[in-house]
C-alpha cells in the first residue's frame, strides 16, 4: 500500500474510434482542457496537413489518419490524466489492440450520422474481452445525424453492452443549441468555438423553472423534459460499479470540433473512472500496490525524433515504483539494465523523468534489447500475457532496389518488425523476406519509412499465401518431414521459430491430417505460454 497515494490519482485510458469519427480532434480537445496546449488547430478533413498534435509521423500529417499510438498526460481536477491516442484505420488494428494491453479504461468515438460502424464492433469486442470500462462520446453533433434514441438502440444491439446517457443533446445540426448534463444538471449552451473553452455552463436544479424555456425557446426545452422523462423510464440508474466492471457504457453527446460537450465527459470521466488495475502474468495476478516494480513493454517506436534516430519502447508500469537509473531484471533476457533518461510524452515533446507510479507509460531508450510483451520488474521470473499477436492476412516480398544500401534495409526492415509494424518471415535459400501485415496501407507506410528514416528504398511483391501459422511439436522425425515436403512453404520468424505459410484453407487442412504431432498455431500467443 506504499504508492497508494500516486496509484489513486492516476487515470490511464485509450481513445478508440473508427476513421473519420473525431478521435484525434477529441485527445487534442481534451489536452486543450487539460491546460498541456493553449489553443487548439482545428482538424481541416480536406486539407493534406493535420495540425492534431498527437499526429507526429511525417506520413500521418501526409495521410491524415493516425497510424501509430501517441502517448500523452496531463494534470486536471487533481488527477494524472494519461491519454493513449490509437490509430483509427482498421490496416493497423493489431496496434490498437495491443494498446488497450495498457489501459485500464476506453472512451469510444462513434460519429452521430454513421453510428456503430464495423471496426467500431471489432475494437469493443477487444474491451468486452477484458472487461474494460467504456464510456462512449457521440460526436459531430452540430452535423445532422441519426437520432439520439436510434443511436442509444444501435449502440446497444451492435455492441453488446447496455448503455445509460449522462449528458444529452439539445437539438442537432443547424437547431443544435447544446447539452444537458443529466449527471450533473447543468445545461451548456452550444456556441461554436474551435480554439478556445466556452464557459456559459448554467446550473439548473429544476427543469419546470422558467429560465430553461428563455435559453432554450419553449419548444426545445419541452423537448428535452420529455426526452429525460423517457430516459429514466427506459435506462436504469447509472451505477458506477457495472460500469467499472464493462456491464455499462455512460454516453455524452457533443462536438470535438468546437470543444463542445468535452468539459462534461472529463470531468465526469475523472470521477468515475478507474485507478490503475491490476494484470495477469504466468505465475500470479500483479496488484498495483505491490511494493515491487514491474512493467510491461506494449509498443517499440523507432525514430519518433528523426534527427537523432531513436528508438524508444513505451513500458506500461503495473506496480511498485520506477526509478531513474535503477537495475531492473529483463525477464526474457534473464539480464539487469538501467536507464538514464526515462521519459514522459506529450505527443513527441518529450521530458526526463525520475519516477513513475502504476498506470503511468514511460519511454525507455533502447539499442534493441526489448520486444513487444517484453517483461521488466525487480527479479521475480515472471512474463506479463495477454499482448496479442494476429497471424497476418496480407503477404508480400520485399526486393532492395538498391544493393548498396543492403545494411540500411535490413536494420530498417528488423526496427520496424520490431514495432509491430509487420511480422517477417525469412525464406531460404536466398534469405527472402516475406513481410505479413493486416492491411494493405501497412505496407505503404513500411516503405515511406524505409525511405525517410534508412534511406532505403524496396518494392513489396504479391505472395500468395492465405496464411502464416507457427509450429510446435514433441515429435522431431515428423517435424523432419514436413520440412522436406513442404520447402517452398518453410520460413523462419526473427524469433527462429518454424512458420507454415499455407497456399489455402484447403492444404492447411490437409497438412493438419497428414502430420497429427505438428500444432499449428494461428498466432504467435504460444510463445507467451
Amino acid at each position: 500500500m506504499k504508492y497508494q497515494e500516486s496509484i489513486e490519482k492516476r487515470r490511464t485510458f485509450g481513445i478508440i474510434a473508427h476513421p473519420d469519427a473525431g478521435k484525434t480532434t477529441l485527445t487534442e480537445k481534451l489536452l486543450l482542457f487539460g491546460g498541456a496546449i493553449q489553443t487548439a488547430g482545428a482538424v481541416k478533413n480536406n486539407k493534406i496537413k493535420k495540425a492534431a498534435t498527437s499526429d507526429f509521423m511525417e506520413i500521418e500529417k501526409q495521410r491524415g489518419i493516425s497510424v501509430a499510438t501517441s502517448v500523452m498526460a496531463f494534470e486536471y481536477g487533481g488527477k494524472q490524466v494519461n491519454i493513449l491516442d490509437t490509430p483509427g484505420h482498421k490496416d493497423f488494428a493489431e496496434d490498437t489492440y495491443r494498446t488497450l494491453t495498457a489501459v485500464d479504461s476506453v472512451i469510444l468515438v462513434i460519429d452521430c450520422a454513421n453510428g456503430v460502424e464495423t471496426q467500431t464492433e471489432k475494437l469493443m469486442e477487444v474491451c468486452r474481452m477484458r472487461n474494460t470500462p467504456v464510456i462512449i462520446f457521440v460526436n459531430k453533433m452540430d452535423r445532422d445525424g441519426k437520432d439520439a434514441f436510434t443511436l442509444l438502440d444501435e449502440l446497444e444491439s451492435k455492441l453488446d453492452i447496455k448503455v445509460r446517457p449522462l449528458t444529452w443533446p439539445i437539438g442537432m445540426g443547424d437547431y443544435f443549441k447544446g447539452v444537458y448534463n443529466i449527471y450533473d444538471e447543468n445545461l451548456n449552451l452550444f456556441q461554436a468555438n474551435k480554439t478556445k473553452i466556452s464557459k456559459e455552463i448554467v446550473s439548473i436544479s429544476d427543469l419546470n423553472d422558467p429560465i430553461v424555456n428563455e435559453l432554450l425557446g419553449e419548444k426545445p426545452a419541452d423537448e428535452l423534459r420529455e426526452d429525460l422523462e423517457m430516459i429514466d423510464g427506459v435506462y436504469d440508474a447509472f451505477n458506477k460499479e457495472k460500469y467499472l466492471s464493462g456491464e455499462v457504457a455512460p454516453v455524452f453527446f457533443g462536438s470535438a470540433v468546437n470543444n463542445f460537450g468535452i468539459q462534461e465527459l472529463l470531468d465526469t470521466f475523472i470521477r468515475i473512472s478507474p485507478s490503475p488495475r491490476g494484470r495477469e502474468t504466468d505465475l500470479r495476478t500483479v496488484e498495483p500496490n505491490d511494493d515491487k516494480f514491474s512493467g510491461f513493454v506494449f509498443k517499440i517506436h523507432a525514430n519518433l525524433d528523426p534527427k537523432h534516430r531513436d528508438r524508444i519502447a513505451f513500458l506500461r508500469i503495473v506496480s511498485g515504483r520506477f526509478e531513474r537509473n535503477t537495475f531492473y531484471n529483463h525477464v526474457r533476457l534473464g539480464k539487469k539494465f538501467k536507464f538514464p533518461n526515462p521519459t514522459s510524452f506529450m505527443a513527441q515533446d518529450k521530458s526526463v523523468i525520475d519516477e513513475a507510479f502504476p498506470g503511468d507509460v514511460i519511454g525507455l531508450y533502447d539499442t534493441g534489447n526489448f520486444k513487444i510483451g517484453d517483461t521488466l520488474n525487480e527479479g521475480e521470473k515472471f512474463m506479463f500475457k495477454g499482448i496479442p499477436s494476429f497471424s497476418p492476412e496480407i503477404f508480400q516480398e520485399l526486393e532492395n532496389l538498391d544493393p548498396l544500401k543492403s545494411k540500411q534495409l535490413e536494420k530498417g526492415i528488423r526496427q520496424l518488425t520490431d514495432e509491430g509494424v509487420a511480422q517477417m518471415f525469412i525464406q531460404q535459400p536466398g534469405n527472402r523476406k516475406i513481410v505479413g501485415t493486416v492491411g494493405q496501407l501497412q505496407f505503404e507506410v513500411i516503405a515511406h519509412r524505409l525511405e525517410h528514416e534508412y534511406g532505403a528504398s524496396c518494392r513489396f511483391v504479391p505472395r500468395n499465401y492465405h496464411l502464416a501459422c507457427w509450429i510446435t511439436t514433441e515429435n522431431q522425425e515428423q517435424l523432419q518431414k514436413f520440412l522436406n515436403a513442404k520447402t517452398g512453404n518453410m520460413a523462419k520468424d526473427k524469433d527462429d521459430n518454424w512458420v507454415f505459410l499455407a497456399e489455402t484453407p484447403f492444404l492447411l487442412t490437409m497438412a493438419e491430417q497428414d502430420y497429427p504431432d505438428l500444432t499449428f498455431h494461428r498466432t504467435s500467443e504460444f510463445k507467451l505460454d
